[in-house]
């Protein structure tokens, strides 16, 4: 069962409120779970261990570790890298607007942010603790700690972005140059076909190639989870919101730049047995992929968190 806080932020404020404290633009519900109750206290306590060096075996790294807010909660590595140094295969996700979502992890894994939140503890390449260890230390049970933590990382958002304010009727917002990025968004480049405004993601799993290395899949990505054919090496749409400060990108960041997700796209992925149909080469000229790219930077907004 669910229940839903809204967060209207008006547009009506005027030029001078923007600019002291910018409107996330978001006129969303945000799904709760009706046995975690989102509160103050709750979100308060949530974000203190987020920040808690504590929840790691040996007591050097925190959840922010890897999800910095400074960049959008990511870390900007190719991969995350855990206690002593180990280093994973997977990039770093970033955290906003993960309220919204229905699963987690690239490969969809946990079904909620309370069973993803425990999940970094226990894994021995990421903080390598114990549930036992971590309440021992905390003073609260297992089951507590996972719902302050998904009680913070509800309140992480991002929104206000310039193409929220063209969204919501500001013409000006966009220059001539993003406002054919947008109608490459939507048209010549499909990009809406996995990426859905609000929040610029479908929350599906796709394979778009990424993980196809030498005539074989690197990674089985969801496939792992569900066990189903054509899962295999799909992985979770990402938002697009704030891509600016989240590179590197895919799962495995093996793209640097912005401008090589759009070539890459732009060659229709990389084929293989279980490419996901709406992939397909769309052979973008230099001015569409010039235009796409300073489209996709005006995803970039205002991050907030807490209530």
């Amino acid at each position: 069962m669910k229940i839903f806080i809204t967060l209207l932020f008006a547009w009506s404020l005027g030029a001078e409120a923007w600019s002291a404290k910018p409107p996330l633009g978001l006129d969303l519900f945000l799904p709760v779970s009706a046995a975690n109750p989102l509160t103050r206290e709750k979100t308060v306590r949530g974000k203190q261990l987020f920040f808690d060096k504590r929840l790691s075996r040996d007591g050097t790294l925190s959840c922010a570790s890897c999800h910095d807010p400074k960049i959008s909660f990511t870390d900007g590595r190719v991969h995350a890298r855990g206690i002593d140094r180990a280093e994973g295969t997977r990039n770093s996700p970033a955290l906003v607007n993960r309220g919204y979502a229905g699963t987690f992890f690239w490969d969809g894994r946990a079904s909620s942010l309370e069973q993803q939140a425990l999940d970094p503890i226990t894994n021995s390449k990421e903080l390598g603790n114990t549930i036992e260890e971590v309440e021992h230390r905390t003073g609260m049970r297992a089951a507590g700690i996972a719902d302050a933590l998904a009680s913070y990382m509800r309140t992480i958002r991002s929104g206000g972005s310039r193409f929220d304010r063209y969204a919501a009727g500001q013409a000006s917002a966009l220059n001539t140059l993003e406002k054919e990025g947008l109608k490459v968004f939507r048209d010549r480049g499909v990009c809406t076909a996995c990426h859905i405004s609000p929040n610029f993601t479908d929350e599906l799993f796709h394979n778009t190639g990424v993980a196809w290395r030498d005539n074989k899949l690197a990674d089985n990505g969801r496939f792992a989870v569900s066990e189903i054919e054509r899962d295999r090496g799909a992985f979770k749409t990402p938002t697009l919101r704030d891509l600016t400060r989240t590179a590197p990108y895919m799962h495995d960041g093996s793209l640097a730049t912005l401008d090589d997700v759009i070539e890459f796209y732009s060659k229709g992925g990389r084929p293989n047995p279980s490419l996901d149909e709406k992939i397909h080469p769309l052979d973008l000229t230099a001015h569409e992929k010039l235009a796409l790219a300073s489209f996709l930077r005006t995803l970039t907004g205002y991050v907030r968190e807490g209530i």
